[in-house]
This record gives structure tokens, C-alpha cells and sequence, in this order.
């Protein structure tokens, strides 16, 4: 029972965080209309859906979420079409047969043919399901143990109705929003008398909800706002069930076993693995588990890899297991491809799990690229370790879980670490530069002429940048993400002060290379150049990732970083430092 207390708790929660956004105009659209008649239909059908494709996801495998992926697309094009009738009467009135036919009663069909209450809610209970098939919510800690105990125990009532639980919490949430917004539309009929207005500002609402949800900006973008609060809520909730997820655990095996922890749990709900088969819960139970978040364009990640594989090799066979969690930081990373390449290019052999939609680092609450999370025989999380370093103090820790779990003495040598290329340690001493990032949602030390225009093609000019600024020249579009190069010449001019220079770039298209020639203060690099140049300074961007461009060889000193492309369509992303 406590279970399901949580759960309801749970769903109640996720109106405070980002990824409900992109379903409230669905839900507001209603908020106008008789609430028994219109959204209690539309909130309890937007439950039972979800209820029913998280069941189905959780434990029957990849055939659940292809048929999904088509059931979403049709609900998407059934939303955007009530959403387009809201705004277009013509439309409405065209599409009146098809519409009836599939249950859906147009808003404003509805209320000037007055059609009969048993019908109204029908209509608004297909609109729900609708919602609720392409509802991506915020998988946090409760969700994610309720999805990955589905997953280890199989098909059960007892899942299904946590599901629905959870999906009811939400609704309710909702459905003060449905009051509110009621009130709020009363209050604007008796002011002004722009009726049409109001419904065709809902359509336009609607519509661009489903935009969001068909662009994919809603695992994209709002998944990326980490709901730090809800998460550390949902994980005080889970303190009071010490005794209840090791139920839905063990059900899978009939022998008694160390409990995983609610956040390791939710690693066994991972939709995708690399360079190996899914893992079982029989795979980390009992065992030492390294989990590793990373992404693979993060310099600070890259410089931890050497020690992660070197520890893989010393004490797998002493059964530590080494998981990583791929959550990308930017869009390119989201393609699994892309990731399959880096990790051969990175030489990366143990378990990674994909995390695009952010679903594993919201359960574990995780804050930073990279993070550790070393976790015992025991199934605990013992140490959580957030950013470089302390890797002697982390290797000890493991000969010691290690130690625990096999009755034998800890080891004491500490392997010998030495990185090439990106991934070497960096120069804390002259280190003064700081990540600096591109595109405008998080641009700092811009300095190039007029200041930065957002999303519109402008001729930048660069104004000799005074240390840690930076400037464009050229025609360059600035995203919220990158800034992309709109003419065959443009140029980027960093002042810095480190011993190396990376930047993130990417093409725009794939396969198209764009080259690209480094200078040094007004001179090729020579022995001062990076991985990814030659002594003159020149390279090509060719895939989207890190590309190391400089690293001194001699005394650091302030330097000025300049970089000219030769082709259109390069994106630049940040720049970092080592």
C-alpha cells in the first residue's frame, strides 16, 4: 500500500517539472467546458493510456515500443488535427464525418450542434488516450523503479495498477490546472466578448504542443532542464520503502538476494545498450557496480576514461562490473550511431546504456558530466563522486567494496594512469580558461562587433578579444545550442590562457567534411598544435565530437586562438580547456 501511496505522490509531482509542459494545451483546450462531461473523460483516459504503453514497454520487449512508435504518430496526427479545427471553423466543419467517426467531437462543432453528453465524453476520453500515448513523462525515481521492477518480475496486476497510480497523481495535478484555466476563460468571456478569439488562441496552443512533441524538443530541450527538486522529493519518498522494492525484486527469483537500490534499478529499464546484450538483474546483483555518467564530446569525461578502462581490465576478473550511462549534452550525441563510433574510436569495451531521454540521471539525480557511482555487493550506492579527479582515493574504494564481497584482503597497488591526446590529465597549474559555450542559452565572453543576434544570419566582425573572450567573423547564425557558418569563409578568435584548446564542432549534414586551417597568434601552430591538426594547422571536421586543436609544448602565456573554415555549414558548439 505504501507503494502505491508514493506512486500517486510521485505522479503528483511531475506538474512541477519540464516535461509536462508540452501536454497542458491538450488539457487547457477543455478547461472551458463541463468538467464531468469533458475533462474527467480527457484525464482519466490520458491514466489508462498511459498506464497501458508503460505496461506493455516494461515488459514485452522492443515489438511494445515499435507498434507505440506508430500509436503516437497516429495520436500526434489526431491532436493536430483537433488542435488545427479549433483554429480553422472552416476545417472543423469539413472534417465533421471522419471526426465523428473516430469518437473526437471538435470544441467548437460540439457547441454549436450541442451533441449529447454520453457522446461529449466519449470524445473525451479518445482525446485523453490520445495525450496520454504521447505523454513522455519525467521518469523519476518512483517511475523508474515501478518500469524496471516490471521488468524483472514480468507481467502483474499489481504493476499495472502502480502505473495507473502514477498516471492518476498526474492527472489530478491536471485537472487543478483544468479549474484553474476554467476560471481564468469565465473571467476573460464576461470582460471581452472575443469568443472565436479565445477558442482559435487554444487551437494555436494545441497545435504548437504537438509541434513540440513531433519535433521531438520535449525529450530534447525540457527533458534537459534537470528537475532537481522533484527529483530529491521522489528520492525522500522512496527512504520510507526500504522493505518494498526488494518485493518486486525477488519475485523475478525465488531465492532471497541483496536488493538492487531504486536508482540501479532503474539502469535494468534502459532502452538501448552498446557493446553489450541488455543487462540483467542477475548481472549486477551481488557484484561491485562502477556506473559512469558521461557524454562523449566532454572533455572532463574523456580525461577519466583511461582510469575507467584500466580499472575494467585489473578487476573484472575479481568481479567488478563497469557500466556506462551515455546521457548526451548535445543533440548530436543523441544519435546511438554516433556513440557506437566513439566508443571504438575511445577504445571503450564495458556495458554502455544509452540514456537520451535523461531517464537514468533524473533516478539517480545526477548533476554533473562525469559522475561516479560506486555501489556495493550489497546492491547500496556507497560513494557518489561528481567531476575529475581523486581517482587514487576511488580506486581504493573499489579494493575495498571488492574486498567486502569476497571475504579476501583489499589490494593496495594503484594502477598507473597515463592518457594520450584529449584524454590526458590537464594543466591545473596554468589552467585560467573555463568552458565557454557558443550558442546563446549559455554564451559568456562574446566580443565580436554589434553584440549577438539570436536565429537570424548576421556579418560578424571580430574585435581583438581582450583575455577569456571570444568572436565571430564571417556570416554566422547563433542557435540557443550552436552557431552555425552561412557563408564558404568564416573565422573564430579566442583569447586564453591553458596549455590545450578543444572546440565541439560538428557539420551540419553528415558525411560532408569542412575544413579548417588553426593559427596561433597569427602563425601556424607548429609543435604547439593538437591531435586533430597538423604542424600548419590544418584539419577537417567530419564528424560531430571534441577536436583537441592546440597543446603547447612550452611556457604557457596568453594566447590567441584563431580558427578559419573553408566550407559552410560548420556548427560550433564550446570551447575547453586543458
Amino acid at each position: 500500500m505504501t507503494l502505491f501511496i508514493i506512486a500517486y505522490l510521485a505522479g503528483l509531482l511531475t506538474i512541477a517539472t519540464p516535461c509536462i509542459f508540452p501536454i497542458l494545451p491538450f488539457v487547457l483546450a477543455r478547461a472551458g467546458e463541463p468538467f464531468l462531461r469533458s475533462g474527467l473523460p480527457l484525464l482519466l483516459g490520458l491514466a489508462v493510456a498511459f498506464a497501458v504503453v508503460a505496461t506493455l514497454a516494461s515488459v514485452a520487449g522492443g515489438w511494445a515500443v515499435e507498434t507505440n512508435s506508430y500509436g503516437r504518430a497516429a495520436a500526434l496526427a489526431v491532436m493536430t488535427l483537433f488542435g488545427l479545427t479549433m483554429l480553422l471553423p472552416v476545417l472543423a466543419t469539413r472534417m465533421m464525418t471522419p471526426i465523428m467517426f473516430i469518437g473526437l467531437r471538435l470544441s467548437h462543432w460540439a457547441a454549436q450542434r450541442a451533441p449529447a453528453e454520453g457522446t461529449k465524453s466519449a470524445s473525451s476520453v479518445v482525446l485523453g488516450m490520445a495525450t496520454g500515448l504521447v505523454w513522455a513523462p519525467c521518469a523519476g525515481p518512483v517511475l523508474g523503479l515501478i518500469l524496471s521492477g516490471a521488468a524483472l518480475s514480468g507481467p502483474s496486476i499489481k504493476t499495472s495498477l502502480l502505473l495507473l497510480t502514477y498516471g492518476l497523481g498526474a492527472a489530478t495535478s491536471l485537472a487543478g490546472g483544468v479549474f484553474l484555466g476554467g476560471r481564468l476563460l469565465a473571467v476573460v468571456k464576461r470582460s471581452i466578448r472575443w469568443g472565436d478569439g479565445i477558442r482559435r488562441i487554444l487551437g494555436a496552443a494545441v497545435v504548437a504542443g504537438a509541434a513540440i512533441i513531433w519535433l521531438g524538443l520535449d525529450t530534447d530541450l525540457l527533458t534537459r532542464w534537470s528537475s532537481v527538486t522533484v527529483t530529491t522529493l521522489e528520492q525522500n519518498l522512496l527512504v520510507e520503502l526500504r522493505n518494498e522494492p526488494a518485493l518486486i525484486v525477488h519475485s523475478a527469483r525465488a531465492a532471497p538476494a541483496p536488493a538492487l537500490s531504486p536508482p540501479l534499478l532503474s539502469l535494468l529499464g534502459a532502452r538501448q545498450w552498446l557493446n553489450a546484450p541488455p543487462l540483467q538483474a542477475s548481472d549486477l546483483r551481488g557484484k561491485v557496480v562502477l556506473l559512469n555518467f558521461w557524454t562523449y564530446s566532454c572533455i572532463n569525461c574523456l580525461r577519466m576514461l583511461p582510469h575507467l578502462r584500466a580499472w575494467a581490465e585489473k578487476y573484472h576478473d575479481r568481479g567488478l562490473v563497469i557500466v556506462g550511462v551515455h546521457t548526451p549534452e548535445f543533440a548530436f550525441e543523441k544519435d546511438s550511431v554516433n556513440v557506437a563510433k566513439a566508443l571504438t574510436a575511445l577504445g571503450i569495451t564495458y556495458p554502455i546504456a544509452i540514456d537520451s531521454d535523461f531517464g537514468m540521471w533524473r533516478a539517480f539525480g545526477n548533476q554533473a558530466w562525469p559522475a561516479l557511482y560506486f555501489i556495493g555487493a550489497d546492491g547500496r550506492i556507497r560513494k557518489r563522486v561528481l567531476g575529475e579527479g581523486g581517482y587514487a582515493e576511488s580506486e581504493r574504494l573499489i579494493q575495498q567494496l571488492l574486498s567486502e564481497a569476497n571475504g579476501t584482503a583489499p589490494s593496495k597497488d594503484i594502477a598507473a594512469v597515463t592518457g594520450e591526446g584529449p584524454q590526458a590529465a590537464a594543466d591545473e597549474r596554468d589552467l585560467h580558461s573555463l568552458e565557454t559555450y557558443i550558442g546563446y542559452d549559455q554564451a559568456s565572453g562574446f566580443a565580436s562587433s554589434d553584440g549577438m543576434q539570436k536565429d537570424v544570419p548576421i556579418l560578424y566582425r571580430i574585435v581583438s578579444p581582450t583575455i577569456n573572450r571570444w568572436g565571430l567573423a564571417g556570416i554566422w547564425s547563433v542557435g540557443g545550442e550552436f552557431a552555425t557558418l552561412k557563408d564558404p569563409r568564416g573565422r573564430i578568435a579566442y583569447r586564453f590562457h591553458a596549455r590545450d584548446l578543444h572546440l565541439v564542432l560538428a557539420p551540419s549534414s553528415p558525411g560532408n567534411a569542412v575544413r579548417f586551417r588553426v593559427r596561433l597568434d597569427g602563425a601556424p601552430p607548429g609543435a604547439d598544435h593538437g591531435s586533430d591538426v597538423d604542424a600548419e594547422g590544418w584539419g577537417s571536421v567530419q564528424d560531430g565530437r571534441l577536436y583537441q586543436l592546440i597543446r603547447q609544448t612550452g611556457p604557457i602565456a596568453d594566447r590567441t586562438f584563431e580558427i578559419e573554415f573553408f566550407d559552410a555549414g560548420v556548427r560550433a558548439y564550446s570551447f575547453t580547456f586543458g
